[in-house]
């Protein structure tokens, strides 16, 4: 009995030797890897964290890990290894963390954009391939509304008849710069400014006091300072900007004393216009966008007094998508087509 006592302890003690060397082998094999991973010059596919990307991206969209952990369905712990797991593999911080608020470092900065539009353009083309009915490729594309409505819809029209299977989702916001909203590109109206983006002048903006003829009448005879005091002046707002920034800005390079804080304010200069034209008050267009009204006495240009402000419209998207031939096409396109129409001859000025 007792040698049988022997042999089931020995047999016990070389077993458990066996599953600790096992299990140190296995430990020591994860930790080779791990520094493999961490000790590596460039990281490459075969190390891409995937799921730690996508939840570093959600975490970064809602500058919260319970938001980013809803937006994926997934526990907020899940959340906050994975990103802590990225953040040892770069190792840098990418969001600064304290006890009312979570912001992305500048690391954080820099990577959110990138993995947002990579994953954007898996998702597009993922679901392109996936979608039977819809053979198509589709873009998006930012167009300002007042630009949108008075020059970009007739285009849109030609374009769909050119490439029918090639869809554009348009979207509208009367900013200045970029759009908050995802985009493949973007006209936007702005002053002329240096980014990361190609940008190419699609359209320059001349603009002048405009209004319809019966308050034109109304000031026969008067300066053009005198005139704009005596009238309601409309403004257009821009998003996170004052609501008569370009008036003042107007004025100021005219070197007109006129006050600007009354007067009633829209969201678009298409709005502005339908007002003057329907009621009263002067609002400031830009003249070749408005060519056709003035051309059928719709709106008046009663002072020859064009200024060319500084701003435009900028035709802007990412340098590494000028490989992708669509974007390529589009782009070459909205320059020649916006090209053609700076040949169109201008309003005359008044007499």
């Amino acid at each position: 009995m007792g040698q049988i006592c022997k042999r089931i302890k020995s047999h016990f003690r070389i077993a458990l030797c066996q599953n600790v060397g096992q299990c140190c082998r296995r430990k020591n094999a994860r930790s080779r890897k791990v520094d493999i991973i961490s000790n590596r010059s460039t990281i490459n596919r075969r190390w891409l964290p995937l799921n730690a990307l996508r939840a570093f991206e959600a975490v970064g969209q809602n500058l919260s890990f319970t938001g980013g952990a809803s937006a994926l369905s997934v526990s907020q712990s899940a959340m906050s290894r994975h990103v802590g797991g990225l953040e040892e593999l770069l190792g840098k911080q990418l969001f600064v963390r304290d006890a009312s608020r979570l912001s992305l470092t500048a690391a954080g900065e820099e990577l959110l954009p990138v993995v947002s539009k990579c994953l954007d353009r898996l998702e597009q083309t993922m679901n392109s391939i996936r979608d039977d009915d819809v053979t198509g490729r589709s873009l998006r594309l930012h167009v300002p509304p007042s630009l949108l409505q008075q020059l970009f819809l007739p285009m849109l029209r030609d374009f769909h008849v050119e490439h029918p299977d090639l869809r554009l989702d348009v979207s509208s916001a009367h900013v200045t710069g970029l759009p908050a909203t995802d985009f493949d590109m973007a006209i936007v109206y702005d002053r002329p400014n240096v980014d990361d983006r190609i940008t190419d002048l699609l359209w320059m903006v001349r603009v002048a006091p405009l209004c319809s003829p019966a308050t034109a009448a109304s000031g026969q005879g008067k300066s053009l300072e005198a005139f704009l005091k005596s009238e309601e002046l409309l403004h257009a707002k821009l998003d996170g900007e004052p609501r008569d920034l370009l008036w003042t800005a107007y004025l100021r390079q005219s070197q007109l004393a006129v006050a600007t804080p009354g007067g009633l304010a829209f969201d678009t200069t298409i709005a502005a216009a339908q007002y003057a034209m329907a009621a009263n008050g002067v609002f400031l267009g830009d003249i070749d966008m408005f060519a056709q009204e003035i051309a059928d006495g719709r709106l008046v240009m009663p002072y020859d007094a064009v200024i060319e402000d500084g701003y435009g419209y900028y035709l802007k998207l990412h340098a590494d998508d000028l490989a992708d031939p669509v974007i390529s096409m589009l782009r070459s396109w909205l320059i020649s087509r916006f090209g053609a129409l700076r040949q169109a001859p201008s309003p005359p000025a008044p007499d």
